[in-house]
């Protein structure tokens, strides 16, 4: 990308931008939040990706998205999630507006990746959801949701490492608070869903949702497409049973919602679909394991630490490579607690980096 005055295209770098230690070479996505361009690191020489957010503190929404990304990114390091290198910060709090994320640069993402590869093999299948899950058992350690996993969320390289990204809309869940705060906001997309979050079904939410999620990321992955395209909340339950069958009635008695109860109630009775009949030629060990992370009822779902000892993985889990994450303290997110101006957050976001690396 020509960043060149007079060349049409805006400055990707405003002044405090570090322009003379990256060379950006392509502009790699937009967003509404701003662009991700790839670069150099004359530095180093390695290649990396810059998020560049404009704009920031316009809605404060957007500014506490970022805040939250930022903290959780900074607590937590793991081979299966994205790394930032640096945040570029103003010299003065007063001219913060935009602000550079500096990440490792990964190739592609898993939608692309599906997308473009008709011919994943099954060794690809295991390898991609092995490192989700550890992801995921590091990541419920340290007691964070992450509720908006879905494949353009999941990075990927031509080695075939992935790694999670995009913790805007994730949560910390400490024990003694209510989970009904968090949860008012949930706008993550409709199709990896978990069926709870699509009537707020039960009282208090797991990281269960997220187990949702990566069962609908790896029947994507057997299949080539996605498994539940919803076109509704409606729409959505009704394709969730009809694979998966009228949910019991313990599961339905156990829903708090009235009018999910009712509606699920009422449904016409249906049976289960074999999972063999859906996802013909696919693996039996890896439809085992599918048919466990896409469980209706939340609790009958394993845990990723229990996904990962699934007789599917043998040979390729250890244990002792995969590290869990430590609890994260609670006055790192005390911030969630109270109403914030937008100097607060402007403030929060450049102690969590003004001055670190």
């Amino acid at each position: 990308m020509d960043a060149k005055k007079g060349s049409g295209e805006p400055e990707f770098f405003s002044e405090y931008g570090d322009a003379s230690r990256y060379e950006v070479t392509e502009v790699v996505g937009k967003g509404s939040y701003g662009v991700v361009a790839a670069a150099v690191d004359t530095h180093t020489g390695g290649r990396v990706a810059i998020k560049k957010i404009n704009d920031v503190f316009e809605h404060i929404s957007d500014a506490t998205r970022i805040l939250r990304e930022i903290k959780l990114l900074r607590l937590l390091r793991h081979p299966d999630i994205v790394e930032i290198k640096h945040i570029m910060l103003p010299p003065s709090r007063r001219e913060f507006r935009d602000i550079y994320i500096i990440f490792e640069l990964m190739e592609s993402d898993l939608h692309q990746v599906i997308k473009a590869n008709d011919d994943l093999t099954p060794e690809h299948h295991q390898f991609f959801l092995y490192q989700l899950l550890r992801g995921m058992k590091y990541i419920h350690a340290a007691s964070v949701f992450h509720r908006d996993l879905k494949p353009k969320n999941i990075l990927a390289n031509a080695d075939c490492k992935v790694k999670i990204c995009d913790f805007g809309l994730a949560r910390v869940s400490f024990d003694d608070t209510p989970s009904a705060i968090f949860w008012t906001d949930y706008v993550a997309t409709r199709w990896y869903r978990a069926p709870e979050l699509c009537g707020s079904f039960f009282s208090k939410y797991t990281p269960a949702i997220d187990i949702w999620s990566v069962g609908c990321i790896f029947a994507e992955m057997l299949m080539g497409k996605p498994l539940f395209p919803g076109k509704n909340v409606v729409h959505q339950l009704d394709l969730m049973t009809d694979l998966l069958g009228s949910p019991s009635g313990e599961t339905i008695s156990r829903i708090r919602n009235e009018k999910a109860r009712r509606y699920l109630g009422n449904m016409r009775k249906k049976p289960r679909v074999p999972f063999s009949q859906k996802f013909p030629g696919a693996d039996p060990m890896a439809l085992h394991l599918l048919e466990r992370l896409l469980a209706f009822d939340p609790k009958d779902r394993p845990t990723a630490a229990e996904a990962l000892t699934d007789p599917y993985f043998t040979g390729l889990a250890n244990s002792e490579r995969e590290p869990i994450a430590q609890p994260i303290s609670k006055l790192e997110f005390e911030f969630e607690r109270r109403k914030l101006a937008k100097d607060d957050v402007r403030e929060l976001i450049y102690r969590e980096w003004g001055g670190s690396f």
